[in-house]
């Protein structure tokens, strides 16, 4: 049966850039590879296909033939399928997948592995502190990459040696079926070189344990749970690896007067219940420390909310604020000297020759419910 040409097999035009080659690879290699259609012969033959079309096209040399004879450019070896063109073993087409897999990390130098641990710190601060910006001085235990060896973990006039499990590659194949399977080198857990004489300082880590300490500035805005992030302050890498990161998590205590909520700031006011009544006014804190003046109009009901506009929270990294909202909380009193009970008798016979609309209406509704039940 006659092969299919390579560029109808991946989709694309015969001008095709490597990228787009790799592209149009990618996407019938992720749809019909074995893995993910066990026992379905026809897409193991798609898979196989599109391994074969990129296998020609992805090199200059090979496409250069193909472009001039064809399929033709590759035979003279065994018969059809993988082994149709030179030397496409079942090693070749792990290098295939090395390579296209390589951007997804498939392929990634053994040397990624060595970056040093993250670590996390938590840091409390209190409103104010959190209203303005603070600076922090933070003490903590990391590990650093020793003095003694550089880092290499090899005592000093000796060098790591080249592992002969892996002969260097950090990496061993080993065949499962039909594909060639790469893991990390199990000796030399995939450095590719062993330390034949270790570091006295430290053991052959090429990092010791350290006390740090970083002065961050924490910017204002800042909320429960924001984090800060410090490079290149976490654990020393290994092996000559770059070192991790060091994350700050910030926590806002509790404040006696104000409750947060994003960049709004809340608080109850209490007042009496005559200032309720004839109304007043009153001067408020707010939290950069100064004062508000706010007229509680006479009649302000229980709950009733007030809004002081760009007095809450300033937003993380803007220009703009939150604001400040007031709740009225009427406070009933709850023991009175015998002139007090005088007045609110007198007040209260007042009020029942002329009573409050809103209880006069909800005693009707009460009453005609009643008469219903």
């Amino acid at each position: 049966m006659a092969k299919r040409d390579c560029y109808d097999v991946l989709g694309i035009p015969k001008g095709a850039s490597k990228d787009d080659i790799k592209k149009a690879y990618r996407k019938l290699a992720l749809k019909y590879h074995p893995d993910k259609n066990k026992g379905d012969k026809a897409s193991e033959e798609k898979f196989k296909e599109a391994s074969e079309a990129y296998h020609i096209l992805s090199d200059d040399k090979r496409k250069a033939n193909y472009d001039q004879f064809g399929h033709a450019a590759f035979e003279g070896g065994s018969s059809g399928g993988f082994q149709g063109f030179g030397g496409f073993d079942s090693s070749s087409f792990s290098d295939i997948f090395e390579d296209f897999f390589s951007d997804f990390g498939g392929g990634s130098s053994r040397r990624t592995s060595n970056r040093g641990n993250d670590l996390r710190y938590d840091v409390s601060i209190n409103l104010e502190d959190a209203y303005k910006g603070t600076e922090k001085n933070v003490r903590y235990t990391t590990y650093k990459s020793c003095k003694s060896c550089l880092g290499s973990g090899a005592a000093k006039g000796s060098k790591p040696i080249r592992c002969d499990y892996c002969s260097g590659r950090g990496k061993v194949r080993t065949n499962q079926g039909f594909f060639t399977v790469q893991q990390t080198c199990p000796q030399c857990s995939g450095y590719g070189e062993m330390i034949s004489t270790p570091c006295n300082s430290c053991n052959g880590n090429g990092k010791v344990q350290a006390s740090e300490n970083v002065t961050v500035k924490i910017p204002k805005g800042v909320d429960d749970g924001t984090r800060i992030r410090l490079s290149g302050k976490g654990e020393a890498g290994s092996k000559g690896g770059s070192s991790g990161d060091l994350y700050l998590f910030i926590s806002i205590d509790n404040h006696n007067i104000f409750k947060r909520s994003d960049e709004n700031l809340y608080y109850e006011l209490p007042i009496s219940f005559s200032d309720a009544a004839l109304g007043t006014s009153v001067e408020v804190p707010s939290i950069d420390g100064g004062k508000s003046k706010i007229k509680i109009p006479a009649g302000t009901q229980f709950g009733k909310q007030f809004r002081l506009k760009g007095k809450g929270m300033p937003v993380l990294r803007r220009s703009t604020f939150g604001d400040l909202y007031i709740r009225v909380i009427t406070q009933v009193p709850t023991s009175m000297s015998k002139r007090q009970k005088e007045i609110l008798e007198e007040f209260n016979e007042i009020e029942s020759n002329k009573p409050d609309p809103v209880i006069k209406s909800f005693f009707e509704k009460a009453k005609k419910f009643w008469k219903r039940s």
